[in-house]
């Protein structure tokens, strides 16, 4: 008889421990769903580029800062490299003094949107050659939150096939034009004299008299940093050619600026 009562006592101990258990469990889940800090994805898109892949997502973790600013400039050894890809005999200081200039009509500040939870950023890079006649892709191209084209490819007469819409255009003085006033410049330079000619171009003197001055909102520029070069050249490239490719370099800031 004892030995029954010390069972069902037994019994009824591991159940009320269980029941104060699962009450416990289910009052720290609670805990941690709405108070502790959460693993996050770095955007709201289904695949998020940086989270897809570990290994691209190990190759932006080295990227610095894509754009140019008073605040990011470059250093000696990266201006060296930068040198290397010209025959401009002109030194560091001259070229401090150049972005000096540069920063005296654009904006000191780069805005663009960065990567956040709350977003998904996606992307279409359009290219300047002519794989996409007939492709009747333009919509789909329209379609993205951001679209980068390149160089000199048109969309006057080609809408059907690459769309009319453009967020950034990729340029350097060989392949400039005039762009809308609600589209960002995204300035190449791969020598000092584009600098200078950058600064020449939106120069109040030089647009009224020459018909060379480019027509786009300075508020708008940005200027890709020789540091960025560098970084594509070394880590992407592992050093292969001399410097990269305007194509190659756009590939790479896009993924950057998108997230899909």
């Amino acid at each position: 008889m004892l030995q029954k009562k010390l069972f069902v006592s037994f019994v009824l101990l591991c159940a009320t421990a269980i029941g104060v258990f699962s009450r416990a469990s289910w009052i720290l889940n609670v805990y941690q769903d709405f108070f502790l800090p959460q693993n996050e994805s770095v955007c709201a898109c289904n695949k998020c580029l940086m989270e897809y892949d570990p290994w691209l997502s190990e190759l932006m973790k080295e990227s610095p800062e894509p754009f140019l600013s008073p605040t990011n400039n470059i250093s000696d050894d990266t201006f060296k490299w930068w040198k290397r890809i010209q025959t401009d005999r002109r030194n560091f200081a001259f070229y401090n003094k150049t972005v000096d200039k540069v920063f005296q009509i654009f904006p000191t500040k780069v805005s663009f949107t960065r990567s956040s939870p709350d977003l998904c950023r996606t992307c279409a890079v359009v290219g300047n050659s002519g794989n996409l006649n007939g492709s009747h892709y333009g919509p789909l191209i329209d379609f993205h939150d951001i679209v980068i084209r390149i160089n000199l490819g048109p969309t006057k007469g080609f809408e059907r096939d690459v769309g009319n819409k453009t967020t950034y255009h990729v340029m350097y003085p060989r392949s400039f034009k005039h762009l809308e006033n609600t589209t960002h410049l995204v300035f190449f330079p791969f020598k000092i004299s584009d600098l200078e000619w950058l600064i020449r171009s939106f120069t109040q003197r030089q647009k009224e008299t020459a018909k060379s001055g480019l027509k786009t909102n300075t508020n708008l520029v940005m200027i890709l940093s020789p540091a960025f070069m560098k970084y594509v050249h070394y880590v992407w490239l592992k050093k292969h050619g001399r410097y990269p490719s305007t194509g190659f370099l756009t590939l790479v800031l896009s993924l950057y600026l998108c997230d899909e």
